[in-house]
């Protein structure tokens, strides 16, 4: 499903076959078993599932911070065990878990990321990004200074500096108020149109996914179990024949299924 929308356009993210185990094989767990998916230039792929479905650990096979047992990841075409260097200077990320340096104010932070990506005119992009963001007046205020939401805004300016073709976001949003989220959102499909940018998106708000993904991936227990757009995994699942999505009660359902089966 993730892979019909878009026909048109290249594959810019490929996971194929991968397999992630953690611990002795007598007393560990499979964090990732066998998935393989693909996101396709301009495509924001929302990427569900409770918590220990395998998520995150995807995410940082993606990144290459986790090397995985078994499967392929290309990002534009390229391996990322060969090519890493050249790959993630178009990529890039922004997490929940994720904070900037504390002792630096927002501008440094984001000037010594802008110097590392080797963004030009980093000082306009910066000041772009915090007005879009209404961080401006916080760019003189140090990272501990700031409330978690301030922080989350923060980690997502520096998520955009290099105006990445690939971003990976983990719960971005999570300590950001529903106002601000609803502002966040919109910001973010704004900028990814003019930017076309490719995203995958986790979160356990599914309003945000809602409202943002072309499509929808949901894992448990490291297995894709489910995926489509919002809409036809709400008729799918639940068996409903509306046209709104209810992607609430499809988490509902496909979390609880493994009790039920």
């Amino acid at each position: 499903m993730t892979e019909g929308k878009i026909m048109d356009k290249r594959v810019i993210l490929e996971v194929k076959n991968l397999r992630k185990n953690f611990g002795p094989p007598a007393g560990g767990f499979t964090a990732i078993d066998n998935i393989s998916f693909s996101l396709k230039e301009g495509e924001i792929l929302g990427f569900l599932g409770p918590n220990g479905a395998g998520k995150s650990t995807t995410i940082y096979c993606i990144l290459g911070l986790i090397v995985p047992d078994e499967g392929n990841i290309r990002i534009f075409g390229k391996d990322i065990s060969k090519d890493r260097s050249e790959i993630f200077k178009e990529v890039n990320y922004a997490s929940a878990d994720f904070n900037l340096p504390w002792n630096l104010t927002i501008w440094e932070n984001l000037l010594v990321y802008a110097k590392l990506y080797e963004v030009p005119e980093a000082k306009k992009r910066i000041t772009e990004l915090l007005q879009l963001f209404e961080m401006i007046d916080f760019r003189n205020t140090a990272t501990r200074d700031l409330s978690t939401g301030l922080r989350a805004r923060a980690n997502l300016c520096k998520a955009l500096l290099n105006k990445p073709r690939l971003l990976l976001l983990d719960e971005p949003m999570v300590s950001m108020d529903p106002d601000v989220v609803d502002k966040g959102i919109n910001l973010l499909k704004q900028i990814q149109k003019e930017e076309k940018i490719t995203i995958l998106y986790t979160s356990h708000n599914m309003w945000e996914i809602e409202e943002i993904a072309n499509n929808v991936i949901f894992l448990n227990h490291g297995k894709i179990v489910a995926s489509g757009t919002p809409l036809e995994l709400t008729q799918s699942v639940l068996k409903l024949e509306g046209d709104e999505p209810n992607l609430r009660d499809v988490f509902i359902h496909l979390s609880r299924s493994k009790y039920e089966s």
